[in-house]
């Protein structure tokens, strides 16, 4: 998931972002209003956490100046101290998705954040990185013009890796996808079915999509 954090505490800033970057997300950051709608006009995001006591523009205005500017399929949580009834109705009113308040748990954003994902990408119901396109719908894998067939393992492989893009998705997270809490011993069934998926989506010389982070993992970019 590629995540903008528009929060003017450094401390809180770099806590949430430690966070998110270890769990395989990519993170950019912005300590201001004026600088998160700059960064939000030149990337595609899909999902902005959102202060709402931002010095030069307040959160409010940069949620619904990022509805104007026709931004509606991002999702944007608003992460405050302000926990008033009035606050969270002003704050959906803005065009906001979710609304959580400080304190808070760094895994109750993260799942908050996994809904509002999963809600966006089934709107739509196609997953995009570059030229490789997953329509959730009929299941139908694109490279460009080209059609590839995958089983369904290396379907929901993919699946993850597309939804994770640009961000780093470990080994045990896929093994915990095919497998679940059974996962084989050695690491050779999953290479092969990367392998397989790396094959089907970077053939023809096609710039390549698929990289292994060694040590770690696997991602789309």
């Amino acid at each position: 998931m590629h995540v903008l954090l528009i929060e003017d505490s450094l401390d809180l800033s770099a806590n949430i972002g430690e966070f998110l970057t270890s769990r395989g997300h990519d993170v950019d950051y912005a300590l201001d209003g004026h600088a998160g709608l700059q960064l939000a006009a030149n990337n595609s995001y899909e999902a902005v956490i959102l202060d709402l006591g931002l010095p030069g523009l307040d959160g409010l205005t940069v949620c619904q100046r990022l509805r104007d500017a026709s931004r509606k399929d991002v999702a944007v949580l608003i992460l405050t101290a302000r926990d008033g009834e009035a606050d969270k109705l002003r704050g959906f009113d803005a065009g906001a998705d979710d609304y959580l308040t400080k304190p808070f748990s760094l895994l109750e954003l993260l799942a908050r954040l996994k809904v509002l994902s999963r809600r966006a990408s089934g709107s739509k119901g196609v997953l995009e990185v570059a030229d490789l396109t997953f329509d959730l719908r009929t299941l139908l894998v694109r490279r460009g013009d080209r059609v590839i067939a995958l089983a369904p393992t290396g379907m929901r492989i993919l699946e993850q890796l597309m939804r994770a893009s640009p961000g780093v998705v470990t080994r045990e997270q896929l093994e915990a996808t095919v497998w679940g809490n059974d996962p084989p011993e050695s690491n050779a069934a999953l290479r092969g079915h990367i392998l397989t998926i790396r094959n089907a989506v970077d053939a023809e010389n096609a710039p390549k999509l698929l990289h292994t982070v060694h040590g770690t993992g696997y991602r789309l970019a």
